[in-house]
């Protein structure tokens, strides 16, 4: 399970927000016994939450998965899964399905921002809590579908990264020179071009702004040395695909020196990966994405990658502790009508060299995972103190505390 852990939040969060979760009372929250706080409502009974997310068993959707089963086994939850492919219309299935099997609580990793009107709807007729998961709505571009957030009282909230700072940052460290990168292309890029994933997702068009806002400051900035940027061209969530639009953006821009493959889940970043190694262009095409790879050592090492965004994996069971919660009636996650719902960002962790990794894989892929107290304790805060302990944190606070 030490592909789950990423980071011993709550001894971190308790040592940096002030949240005074000593050992004692850290082992007062649930035992080794793995019933956890899930019977805390005296029933005896599980509650039954169910999982709407696009696959379960690729590279982000199995480290989910994981961090998951792992947190109802503590806690006493039983979860039905739904693979909806991040398919608009299996999404808002998956939803109808997942209630219909007697949830009483539901986490959705949505493609579009529109298919949360179906969702939320749903949930409302069937009195079943949800909440987002890598997902937040976007309040600007769909202000019909936050209404329909805020005007229920099933719809719990969301557990998303900065999109359009993710954004930005990676378009920095493409853009400027790294020493530290594989020897063929230490100088920044200029000519990029971008890979998306799915047409009209949420979560891409926050990351779209941001490479925008970025190649936008370097131009001003540097306006004798310019950035260009494609318009996006997408892949969907297949490695299969990745692969067919990197040939074809290596054929048509003869000039490219970077590639952003936006997210999809990993697969396509694989596929795209893969294709600039049959087409002998490892080392000398920068590549960027966002989700760690399982390799992204070695690629760093061979030039396969040039920098990366990552996190946690711990946004699904964020949201599965905000259903959890409001399952059970705890107060400050109960939703209010009238107020959009609970909102909590997760920092990313970006990594543009080999030691940058060593150091992120020893303070959180090495780090020891979960135990059942520890899980229990997040389960038991109040949401200000949940909110705390995934947001106070960075990779420099982890290593500062283990120095």
């Amino acid at each position: 399970m030490k592909d789950v852990s990423r980071r011993n939040f709550v001894k971190l969060s308790a040592a940096t927000a002030g949240l005074g979760l000593t050992a004692g009372a850290l082992a007062g929250c649930g035992g080794e016994s793995g019933n956890g706080s899930g019977a805390a409502s005296g029933s005896g009974e599980k509650i039954k939450i169910g999982v709407s997310i696009w696959s379960s068993t690729d590279a982000l959707g199995s480290l989910s998965k994981n961090i998951l089963d792992k947190a109802a086994g503590i806690l006493g939850i039983e979860l039905s899964y739904v693979d909806q492919g991040h398919v608009s219309e299996q999404v808002t299935a998956s939803i109808e399905t997942l209630c219909a099997a007697g949830c009483q609580g539901i986490v959705v990793c949505n493609s579009a921002d529109s298919e949360m009107q179906a969702a939320i709807s749903t949930c409302d007729q069937n009195q079943v809590y949800l909440a987002q998961f890598y997902r937040i709505i976007s309040q600007e571009n769909s202000p019909e579908v936050y209404a329909t957030a805020e005007n229920s009282q099933y719809y719990v909230g969301a557990v998303h990264e900065d999109e359009v700072g993710n954004g930005e940052k990676l378009i920095e460290l493409l853009t400027m020179d790294n020493p530290d990168a594989y020897e063929g292309i230490q100088k920044g890029a200029r000519n990029i071009c971008l890979e998306g994933w799915t047409v009209g997702d949420a979560t891409f068009q926050q990351r779209w702004i941001g490479y925008q806002n970025g190649v936008e400051k370097w131009n001003k900035e540097h306006a004798d040395d310019p950035v260009t940027m494609t318009e996006p061209v997408y892949a969907n969530t297949s490695s299969s695909e990745g692969a067919k639009v990197t040939q074809q953006f290596v054929n048509n821009n003869p000039d490219m020196d970077a590639l952003i493959v936006a997210g999809g889940g990993g697969d396509p970043l694989v596929g795209s990966i893969g294709q600039l190694a049959n087409m002998g262009l490892t080392g000398t095409i920068r590549v960027a994405s966002t989700d760690f790879l399982e390799d992204l050592k070695e690629q760093l090492e061979t030039g396969g990658m040039y920098c990366e965004s990552g996190g946690h994996f711990c946004d699904p069971l964020y949201a599965l502790l905000l259903v959890y919660n409001a399952v059970r009636g705890k107060e400050g996650y109960v939703p209010v009508q009238g107020e959009f719902g609970k909102d909590i960002q997760f920092p990313y962790v970006f990594v543009s060299s080999v030691e940058e990794y060593e150091n992120y894989e020893k303070y959180f892929v090495d780090d020891d995972p979960y135990n059942d107290d520890e899980i229990a304790a997040l389960a038991e805060l109040s949401y200000d103190e949940l909110n705390e302990a995934a947001t106070s944190l960075s990779i420099e606070d982890v290593m500062e505390r283990h120095a």
